[in-house]
């Protein structure tokens, strides 16, 4: 998650982790696609996201969310809510909803115990050429290393690629094939820098150097689910 903030583009910020919780996630919509109908959106949080989506383009959307109170947010303006973790919610029955033809899981596969079986799980609930699009912190970011280095100690933070609610941990390359193991094969890696002005100029220029693997604080990566032959 990123760094807390005070503001949210909607109501009352149930926590102080509002940029990457309780927004409209804009990086996120840039890449569901205006014809996707039938989305499902793992730990949907408030809702924020999907109700954007639903203002866009009309789509049913069914969120999963563990905190009550961000389950209780997003039902008011989501179609469907089913509060459970996801591990659980995927061992379950399919919802009457699948399949679907959309997978949001931004933010959320870095909070479970197996996200490698989940995400395969949730692309059972796909259909053919289902877009899917995950959002993962960057453990290799650099300033999470330099502190590793200096300290000695592996940070836990309250936000961040360190958050100390973190359960497993990504590099670009771990993304990349935690999608292809559950069959989706990554058109797009996009690296998230949380910065601006100048700073935001030298991560990008950085980026296409050897350094690259360093620079992001987040990816954000899409796909598709494979059709049958």
């Amino acid at each position: 998650m990123s760094a807390e903030s005070q503001t949210v583009t909607e109501g009352r910020p149930i926590t102080s982790h509002t940029y990457g919780y309780e927004t409209t996630r804009p990086d996120v919509q840039a890449h569901v696609p205006s014809t996707a109908m039938r989305i499902l959106d793992l730990g949907c949080s408030t809702g924020a996201l999907g109700a954007a989506l639903k203002r866009r383009q009309g789509a049913l959307v069914v969120g999963v969310e563990l905190d009550g109170d961000y389950a209780a947010a997003a039902a008011s303006c989501l179609d469907r809510v089913i509060e459970s973790d996801v591990e659980t919610f995927l061992r379950n029955p399919p919802t009457d909803e699948a399949p679907f033809d959309c997978l949001i899981a931004a933010d959320v596969l870095e909070h479970l115990v197996d996200p490698w079986t989940a995400l395969r799980g949730a692309i059972e609930l796909l259909e053919p050429g289902a877009t899917v699009v995950v959002s993962l912190p960057n453990v290799a970011h650099w300033a999470g290393l330099l502190r590793l280095v200096r300290t000695g100690s592996w940070p836990r933070d309250e936000a961040g690629p360190f958050d100390r609610t973190h359960l497993r941990w990504f590099t670009r390359d771990d993304a990349v094939a935690l999608l292809r193991q559950a069959g989706v094969e990554p058109d797009m890696v996009e690296p998230r820098y949380w910065t601006t002005g100048w700073r935001l100029e030298l991560c990008k220029l950085l980026d296409a150097t050897r350094l690259s693997r360093f620079m992001a604080v987040q990816y954000l990566l899409s796909g598709v689910t494979r059709r049958p032959d």
